[in-house]
């Protein structure tokens, strides 16, 4: 099963405690527990995202879709970076989520990735999906 970890800051003081970690221990510690992931075979893929004014909303509220450049919505709301994992269970994902070298006021999300196997298999659009995933199309397959 493929899992997303996603991690948030959800107040100032996280944001803050990042803020006046020395980068290096920061680097170092999130090396480390990738490597544990890498190590234990269950680490697909993750990367750090950068500031929200560095990204945009596409809002498709209106007939035209409508483009806002960040910084958007509160806070807690916004997500640093992200680990995809494969592992046998909800559970696992769990374990390796509370792993991760985070302080108070981070949060990680965890939440199952869909694949082609949870859609009707007549499809064709789920049935490409699968011949793209076979043929090495997707990137991360």
């Amino acid at each position: 099963m493929k899992f997303m970890l996603i991690m948030r800051a959800v107040d100032q003081a996280a944001v803050d405690a990042f803020d006046n970690t020395d980068f290096d221990e920061i680097i170092a510690a999130m090396g480390a527990y990738n490597e544990s992931m890498i190590n234990a075979g269950v680490m697909a893929d993750g990367a750090g995202l950068s500031d929200a004014d560095e990204g945009a909303v596409v809002d498709f509220s209106d007939e035209d879709p409508v483009v806002t450049d960040g910084p958007y919505g509160e806070l807690r709301e916004l997500f640093n970076g992200f680990w995809m994992l494969e592992v046998s269970s909800k559970e696992e994902a769990i374990e390796w989520a509370k792993r991760a070298p985070l302080g108070a006021g981070s949060q990680i999300e965890v939440r199952r990735v869909t694949g082609p196997e949870d859609f009707p298999q007549d499809n064709e659009w789920v049935q490409k999906e699968q011949d793209w995933i076979a043929e090495g199309k997707l990137a991360g397959s």
